[in-house]
């Protein structure tokens, strides 16, 4: 795969079978990480596992979609909203404190970069 300086990403083919496993420690349980990285531009294959807790608010903003299981996407004041299989959240970078808590595993594709950064609208 060629990851070049060029914001124009060519056609291409992704395997994730061959993309490597990363994993991150949470609160509780873990997160395994598959990423491919352009300019401005992080597609991921995450998995959480049973009783997953993130170890951290985050303030990034993501496209994420989930590809099996279920889980539970909580905001720091307190809301949280439940997501499925087919399901999809969006958030722009500092809009929201949030972080992911799985009961029983899931599997997300998570999309971020820099066409979600904060703009002001003054």
């Amino acid at each position: 795969m060629d990851t070049t300086t060029d914001w124009n990403i060519p056609f291409q083919t992704i395997d994730w079978t061959k993309i490597p496993r990363v994993e991150y420690k949470g609160v509780t349980g873990t997160s395994t990480w598959q990423t491919i990285q352009f300019p401005g531009l992080r597609i991921r294959i995450v998995e959480y596992s049973k009783g997953y807790l993130a170890d951290h608010w985050c303030q990034k903003g993501h496209i994420v979609h989930c590809l099996e299981g279920e889980f539970i996407s909580e905001l720091q004041n307190g809301e949280a909203t439940s997501l499925k299989k087919g399901m999809t959240y969006v958030v722009s970078d500092e809009m929201s404190s949030h972080r992911s808590y799985s009961k029983d595993g899931v599997k997300v594709m998570i999309i971020d970069g820099d066409f979600l950064k904060f703009t002001r609208n003054d």
